[in-house]
């Protein structure tokens, strides 16, 4: 986290935390979502402005009970999430990397659901890979060392056989699991949409100040 977002956090400590004005798509795409996409449970609109993804992807984190927030100056904004905490994507040379811009070194574990989706787990951090690269990922899940087609990696998916599905990576050769679809949060402790205590879903929380304001503002702290 910047350290002039922590100076500010010191500075405003009683700022009001924000709910629902912020989505992280199953793409790895940041989406500011107004009164109107919250009410019709929409995306919203996404963020497209280079140096404020950058800042966002920064100063993001984790509370204890799993819920991801955006640390906006001395406000915490919390995250919807459409899939997971972080979202990966292959690289031009077929790495996986996160949608904060960090390559993975290493998986340390990997898991289909039952929908199909690709999760990778490296340390405490789970991450959904963007569906649009799964073409890129396929020759790379092998049994017996023969990469998986497309209709056999679905049969494996719906449970139909026991062949012990790999995943490999650099020179490592994870085992893919499977996993429930609903059982994804529960098993990595995350909340996909955090709500303020007492709330209910459907109405809106104050909106945050203007996410690129808060980012002149910060620049112009530590410029202080």
């Amino acid at each position: 986290m910047d350290e002039n977002v922590k100076k500010a956090m010191e500075k405003w400590p009683n700022v009001p935390d924000c709910y629902g004005w912020l989505m992280l798509d199953a793409r790895g795409a940041w989406h500011m979502r107004d009164e109107h996409a919250q009410n019709a449970n929409t995306h919203g609109d996404k963020i497209e402005h280079e140096a404020l993804l950058v800042f966002i992807n920064r100063n993001y984190a984790c509370d204890e009970k799993g819920q991801w927030f955006f640390q906006n100056g001395p406000q915490r904004v919390f995250v919807n999430l459409e899939a997971t905490p972080y979202i990966a994507r292959t690289d031009a040379t077929k790495k996986f990397q996160l949608h904060t811009g960090e390559t993975l070194a290493r998986i340390d574990a990997a898991w289909f659901t039952d929908n199909g989706q690709l999760l990778l787990q490296t340390g405490e951090r789970i991450a959904q890979v963007d569906d649009r690269d799964l073409m890129q990922v396929l020759p790379s899940l092998k049994v017996d060392s023969v990469s998986m087609d497309d209709a056999r990696l679905l049969k494996w998916v719906a449970g139909k056989g026991d062949e012990i599905l790999s995943l490999v990576y650099y020179d490592q050769s994870i085992e893919v699991g499977r996993i429930a679809t609903d059982r994804v949060t529960r098993q990595f402790n995350f909340v996909r949409e955090p709500r303020q205590e007492g709330s209910k879903p459907s109405v809106p929380s104050s909106p945050p100040p203007s996410l690129h304001d808060a980012t002149l503002a910060t620049s112009a702290q530590a410029r202080q």
